[in-house]
Parts: C-alpha cells; sequence; structure tokens
C-alpha cells in the first residue's frame, strides 16, 4: 500500500518520535511504501529511516524551496513548484493518509485532505494519529463540528483517530484489503 505521512520536519521530543519510528518499521516491515514531503530533517527524516531501514520504499514530493533537504536516496524524488501543486501530487501518489503530529503546513494538509473527502472527491482512508494527545483539542472541535451539523457526512466517515501506530496501521490495512 502506498500511504502518504503528512508530518512535521521539526525535530522533537522522543514522546513524538519513538512513536513514529515505530509507525515507520511497522510500514516498512509490512511492505509499504511511505509517500511524504521528501525531506531529510526532523521527524520527516526519522519516518524515513525507519521505513527504509525496514525495507519499505520512499517516494518523496519535495517542493523547490526546500529541494536543498531532499532526502537522497529515496526511490522516487519529485519536486513540485508549489505548496499545491506538492499537495496534489502526494496524494495522486497514495492510497492512504496518516497525519502525524506537526505545525501549521501538517494542519493544512490534513484539512485539505478532510475536505476532498467530506465532498466525495476522494474515498481514501484518513487516520489521524493522535500521538500523546497532540490532537486532542482538533478531536474535540471535529466532534463539536460534527455534533453542531457543520459536516454534511459523519465524522467517522471522514477520520479514523488512533492513539498508537499498531492501530493506526490496521485500521489502513482493514480499508483496503488484499494490497
Amino acid at each position: 500500500m502506498d500511504i502518504c505521512v503528512f508530518l512535521s520536519a521539526a525535530d522533537l521530543a522522543e514522546r513524538y518520535t519513538r512513536p513514529a519510528s515505530e509507525f515507520a518499521e511497522l510500514l516498512g516491515k509490512g511492505g509499504h511504501t511511505l509517500v511524504w514531503g521528501g525531506s531529510d530533517v526532523g521527524l520527516m527524516k526519522v519516518v524515513a529511516d525507519g521505513v527504509q531501514e525496514a525495507g519499505g520504499r520512499l517516494v518523496g514530493v519535495s517542493v523547490g524551496f526546500l529541494q536543498g533537504k531532499a532526502r537522497a536516496g529515496a526511490d522516487e524524488m519529485v519536486v513540485a513548484k508549489d505548496l499545491s501543486e506538492r499537495k496534489r501530487l502526494l496524494l495522486e501518489k497514495s492510497e492512504a493518509v496518516v497525519i502525524m503530529v506537526g505545525g501549521t503546513g501538517t494542519l493544512d494538509e490534513a484539512t485539505e485532505i478532510l475536505e476532498l473527502k467530506k465532498h466525495g472527491h476522494t474515498d481514501k482512508p484518513v487516520v489521524l494519529l493522535n500521538t500523546d494527545g497532540f490532537y486532542d483539542g482538533l478531536k474535540e472541535q471535529f466532534h463539536r463540528m460534527d455534533d453542531e451539523g457543520f459536516l454534511p457526512r459523519p465524522l467517522a466517515d471522514l477520520v479514523f483517530f488512533a492513539d498508537e501506530p499498531a492501530g493506526a496501521l490496521a485500521y489502513l490495512e482493514e480499508s483496503l484489503p488484499g494490497r
């Protein structure tokens, strides 16, 4: 399965890097491909290292102004002209999406896939990996949107919330059987 992971390129604490590394190892050992922002720094590097070390493939989609941080040795690396094209290519090259901890860029990517899914423009499974409760506030906000009628589809149809890496990957494997 080709799994897009939206996540931070920042250097983060072990409480975030450990679960990310665990997910990466599961992804690689499962024979899956990581589709990610292509950077070889921070949490992006942690995940790419883990996938590659466990035997998985790496498909990166960098962007021109970050090309200097792109990972050498990826199985495939594409350089998009801007962030909009990068998001489009990341989604085109993947069958499923996992949202890990991140900042405004990750949040932008997350809301874009959820908006596409809300309007029926994709049916890719989406998992929000809520490491160490990082997205508790966002999860609460999504539930409020659902409860108060802001979402035309039930929240459960848009995103699956996982607290642990194994649960995230299990959900994706169940959502796309035979992949």
